[in-house]
């Protein structure tokens, strides 16, 4: 499951790279489900809608079971920029629900200050989802999943992603964190598509 980035669709990312990506795995391959997630949902529960039920519990998840006959129990959760902090986010909630959870340069923020316009309804929204405080108060809800964070040298979110990782490291929690050349957008997520679902394809057949 790939949850799409801001100003994305569920279509955005099915162009050659990844399907080059999962060519190269060939059986290993997971099946993928880009869920539609609107504008700027960040996937979340919020006023203009129960995104994250939508994602795990009332729709997608099901949806995607029922169609391909994949094992409920055995679910990675993924997400780019917006969509890594909704996977990181659904994690929180989750503990222990994912086989894997990854954040592609996700959105992240260490103060209701720094958000984007649209990301949160509100200071108390934000405070409700603010992934790196769970991370610094109860690291333990990520404890045993694998996950995975990595972004681009010039990415805009850095700060927050490490405060996030930071934390969970300093909890002694496990984390696979990659930095690499590039900024925040479709040229770096490009690159890294057969990293990226080697990550799901291992922590999947483990599971």
């Amino acid at each position: 499951m790939i949850l799409h980035s801001r100003g994305a669709t569920n279509t955005t990312f099915l162009d050659d790279a990844l399907f080059r990506a999962l060519a190269r795995l060939g059986k290993r391959a997971p099946i993928l489900a880009f869920p539609d997630g609107s504008d700027h949902s960040y996937w979340h529960d919020r006023r203009g809608g129960a995104w994250g039920r939508y994602v795990v519990m009332t729709e997608v998840i099901p949806q995607v079971a029922r169609r391909t006959g994949a094992d409920l129990r055995r679910v990675a959760l993924g997400g780019i920029s917006m969509g890594g902090f909704g996977a990181l986010d659904l994690a929180r909630l989750h503990p222990h629900r994912f086989c894997a959870i990854g954040a592609h340069s996700p959105a992240l923020w260490r103060t209701a200050g720094e958000t984007a316009p649209g990301a949160f309804d509100d200071a108390a929204d934000f405070a409700r989802h603010d992934v790196v405080a769970v991370a610094r108060r109860s690291p333990q809800r990520y404890a045993g999943t694998p996950i995975w964070i990595d972004a681009g040298r010039g990415d805009p979110f850095r700060r927050g992603d490490h405060a996030f990782s930071a934390a969970l490291r300093a909890a002694g929690v496990k984390l696979s964190e990659h930095v690499w050349p590039g900024g925040h957008g479709n040229a770096y997520w490009n690159r890294h598509w057969t990293s990226y679902l080697r990550f799901y394809a291992d922590a999947l057949a483990a599971c």
